[in-house]
């Protein structure tokens, strides 16, 4: 139940993230016992301390993962997307979040009010998101596509409340359509664009 003979810590650490991700969707962070996550993946509790460092690192983690996951698959379906194109690409997947990941989501916010430690690993893992998100707005500023005037923060931070909010709302408790969804979207979306520049009357001809 140590080191798994013939795996790698690489792979060992990812074993773990999938035990944890499993467990905590199925049983939630409090009826999960870190004990469980090591027997599922097959170690010690010991080789699971070596990876994380308490019951919360594993959950913030597993998240995490997801995350790298969703960013990965978006960006080798099209490397060379513009930021407004990669905002609605994570808009429109808003209505059909994979499963797992909201459950872990939405036991990681609640755990978050009840336990310190689990509030302090989401106020980092949310604050990256931001970050994340506000540095796709910068890029679109600088390349013309978004408003210099808006604040990449305040961007950021409406598009991850939008986005936590997803997770409460499952596609089977409203009706919305994908096309209606995504219209939408492009409606906000060209919102944040560079206002139009003020244009020039015609010069009337001299008689």
């Amino acid at each position: 139940m140590g080191r798994i003979p013939g795996v790698t810590a690489a792979e060992t650490r990812e074993r773990l993230l999938r035990a944890a991700a499993e467990a905590f969707a199925e049983r939630g962070y409090d009826g999960t016992r870190v004990a469980d996550i090591a027997a599922a993946a097959g170690v010690s509790n010991g080789a699971l301390y070596a990876h994380f460092g308490s019951k919360a690192d594993l959950l913030v983690s597993a998240l995490r993962a997801h995350r790298r996951l969703l960013l990965s698959s978006l960006f080798s379906a099209d490397p060379d997307r513009s930021a407004t194109e990669l905002l609605l690409a994570l808009g429109r997947g808003l209505t059909h979040t994979d499963e797992l990941r909201r459950h872990l989501i939405v036991e990681a916010l609640v755990a978050a009010r009840r336990d310190a430690d689990v509030a302090g690993a989401m106020r980092d893992y949310l604050g990256e998101r931001i970050a994340w998100l506000a540095d796709v707005v910068r890029c679109g500023q600088a390349d013309g596509e978004l408003d210099p005037a808006l604040s990449p923060e305040a961007v950021g931070t409406f598009c991850l409340l939008l986005g936590m909010g997803s997770t409460l709302i499952t596609p089977d408790l409203h009706t919305v359509g994908n096309d209606e969804w995504s219209a939408l979207l492009t409606r906000v979306v060209t919102a944040l664009a560079p206002p139009a520049g003020p244009t020039t009357a015609p010069t009337e001809a001299t008689p």
